[in-house]
């Protein structure tokens, strides 16, 4: 947004993702109940979930009271101005049951239908990824550092990655194949947290599917406001989820995108 200031807001982020984290803290590697949200398949919720986002959503009641709310556990809450939170209290909740320390919280602030603000938070880790029009940043063990991407070009040389090597079917997989053949090396099973890592120049390539708008509103603006790029499959707007890449550079981007044109919805 031209203009637009973010210091409230990345204020009231990082507010909340400190509530998050101490709301989920207790739960990590405790032996807690999962509860199963499908009859037919596997979508695990657990109290940490919960927790979290409650903790969230009572921040914003302090600070925002007037933005909207979109949240993975506890639906939306409508308000009449064009500001909407969109929250991921833990993404990659399957990590997260395992014990594996790559879950993450989402944070984003969605204008006008844009996500302007996002945070990708590691509490247990203590790894904090912020973005916002014009910036990116990580803040660890008490110092903060600006992030960029690595800004490679070259598909031969990229290191890729996505949540699971099961995740796509069909088209799809074929489309996958065909990126994951050419490029250098990829990696799985890091859910948001492989986002962070390509904004901080890690990771040059991150391709995934069936998204929710949740899943993908956080990391945009850290990706983006590190130098990197979103899109979908066709090269246009993300950030309603489904089909999604994300890449180091524009000259990486436009070398991918023909590979997954094929199977692009």
């Amino acid at each position: 947004m031209s203009g637009y200031d973010p210091s409230y807001d990345l204020e009231t982020a990082h507010r909340m993702a400190d509530a998050a984290g101490a709301a989920i803290r207790p739960y990590f590697r405790s032996g807690l109940a999962v509860e199963n949200k499908l009859t037919a398949g596997f979508d695990p919720v657990t109290a940490a979930d919960r927790a979290s986002e409650q903790a969230m959503r009572d921040v914003l009641a302090e600070r925002a009271p007037d933005d909207g709310i979109l949240g993975e556990e506890f639906g939306e809450t409508v308000r009449d101005n064009a500001r909407r939170w969109i929250l991921d209290p833990i993404d990659g909740t399957r990590a997260f049951i395992a014990g594996l320390p790559t879950w993450t919280v989402l944070i984003s602030l969605e204008q006008a239908g844009r996500p302007e603000v996002g945070v990708i938070d590691q509490p247990h880790i203590g790894e904090r990824f912020a973005g916002w029009p014009g910036g990116a940043a990580l803040w660890h063990g008490g110092a903060k550092r600006q992030l960029r991407t690595s800004g490679r070009t070259s598909l031969d040389e990229a290191i890729l990655a996505t949540t699971d090597a099961y995740l796509f079917s069909g088209d799809e997989a074929a489309a996958f194949e065909r990126v994951r053949r050419t490029a250098r090396l990829c990696r799985f099973g890091y859910d948001a947290y492989a986002y962070a890592m390509l904004a901080a120049g890690g990771v040059d390539l991150v391709i995934e599917s069936g998204l929710q708008i949740y899943d993908v509103q956080a990391f945009m603006p850290v990706v983006q406001g590190a130098g990197g790029v979103v899109t979908d499959w066709r090269g246009g707007d993300p950030s309603l989820g489904g089909q999604v890449v994300a890449a180091a550079s524009e000259a990486l981007l436009e070398s991918v995108l023909p590979l997954l044109a094929g199977a692009a919805r």
